[in-house]
């Protein structure tokens, strides 16, 4: 790792620090090609250009550093703010495009590969520049800030959080009476869950997959535990591939749909004995445990894509195992004590960002679109906002959805006068 001090004509001085600065070239032709395939945002961004909303503003970013992410962190910077950013795991960085953020004057502070500690150690530096308003991607940021002592001064307007896990913690932290200061949860947008969490995931779900083991999916039995928007995503493009798709819920309602959907359901405790790839979505810890594990096949291929790595049991398949060697990047051969061989993704990380690339630019572009709104909105509106987790408000999911629509080249009706009478008749 090396501390990279960047100097250009614009930017006096800039601390960051990432693996190697030589890749921001590479990096810059993936941001690029990003961006030319997120209108949406590029729109959004373009819109707000000329009254630079966020002149003297300093922005914490703690989220994925991938080529889309990149479009989001220079659009608020082109808007006038002040940027720092970490990645939102320790696998996730793109390593090109941590040094070409860090070359356009944004500080930078991530690599691919890090430790626990120096993980730990980049969401400090992102808070030490002392930003108003903090975007995160599981909370850790937002955690840090709340129960830091170092950090206990900092004056926060409000924050934003674009995953289930996230949200989860930080309504702990509102539940105990604790939060600090409003958060907006983008993931409960419409066109972040409905869109991001299916679409997104679902096809980079794949994507990762097959890049960690190039193994034929159709007729393979595929075990999806959870059937929420992610859930949903991931069994319909594995179904798509020709999968035979076993879907494992809790909830009542959600097993129901799955059942009506077409999906087989049943107990993990069974679904591991039939299984052949696995794929934990919940958000939960200790989905696949111990106990699941050692009844399933030899061979079985295990992998996570919710946010934290506490879905599959690694801890026994990486420390237990009689022997453990990497077979393939990203993927770990895991030799039982019974003997069986069972295969493990990215340390039980997200798949389809440590062993892929993450999700499409073109579904990013509505996520990122409503995480600049956000923002935008808690700067307008943060002395008036309650210190409570809060929902989208309703016209920038609209707006967002608007403008998609119009970027897909896609029309629809408007209602007549007619028809409106008649909907506020009786």
């Amino acid at each position: 790792m090396l501390i990279g001090f960047y100097i250009d004509i614009k930017y006096k001085f800039t601390l960051s620090k990432v693996k190697n600065p030589k890749l921001a070239k590479q990096g810059k032709l993936s941001y690029e090609w990003a961006r030319s395939h997120m209108q949406i945002l590029d729109n959004t961004i373009n819109r707000l250009k000329k009254s630079k909303p966020f002149k003297g503003i300093t922005l914490g970013f703690c989220l994925h550093i991938t080529k889309e992410t990149s479009v989001l962190l220079m659009g608020v910077k082109e808007l006038g703010a002040n940027v720092a950013c970490c990645g939102g795991n320790p696998l996730t960085t793109q390593d090109d495009i941590a040094a070409f953020l860090a070359s356009q004057g944004i500080h930078t502070y991530c690599w691919a590969g890090q430790s626990a500690k120096e993980y730990d150690w980049c969401i400090q530096q992102v808070l030490n520049h002392k930003p108003q308003i903090l975007t995160d991607d599981g909370s850790d940021m937002n955690v840090k800030a709340h129960f830091d002592r170092k950090y206990s001064s900092l004056k926060i307007f409000g924050a934003t959080e674009e995953t289930t896990a996230g949200v989860n913690r930080i309504k702990a932290v509102e539940k105990q009476g604790k939060l600090r200061y409003p958060v907006i949860s983008v993931n409960d947008a419409y066109t972040k869950h409905m869109f991001d969490n299916k679409y997104g995931t679902g096809q980079s779900t794949i994507d990762g997959y097959l890049r960690a083991m190039n193994l034929l999916l159709a007729s393979k039995r595929i075990v999806v535990a959870g059937y929420g928007w992610v859930g949903k995503g991931v069994a319909a493009n594995f179904r798509g591939m020709n999968a035979k798709v076993i879907v494992t819920e809790v909830d009542p309602i959600r097993a129901l749909e799955a059942h009506m959907d077409g999906f087989d359901v049943m107990p993990m405790s069974q679904a591991a004995k039939i299984g052949e790839i696995f794929i934990t979505t919940t958000g939960m810890t200790s989905i696949i445990r111990k106990e699941h594990i050692l009844t399933m096949k030899d061979g079985a291929v295990l992998g996570n894509v919710g946010h934290f790595d506490v879905e599959v049991d690694s801890k026994f398949l990486l420390k237990q195992s009689k022997s453990v060697r990497q077979v393939r990047p990203y993927l770990d051969e895991c030799v039982l004590k019974n003997g069986k061989k069972v295969y493990l993704i990215g340390e039980g990380r997200i798949a389809n960002l440590t062993a892929a690339e993450g999700h499409p630019p073109e579904v990013m572009a509505q996520s990122f679109s409503n995480q600049l709104l956000s923002i935008h909105y808690i700067l307008k509106n943060h002395k008036k906002m309650p210190k409570k987790v809060v929902t989208v408000p309703k016209e920038i999911d609209t707006q967002i959805a608007i403008d998609a629509l119009k970027a897909m080249n896609v029309k629809i009706d408007k209602l007549t006068k007619e028809q409106i009478k008649y909907m506020s008749s009786w």
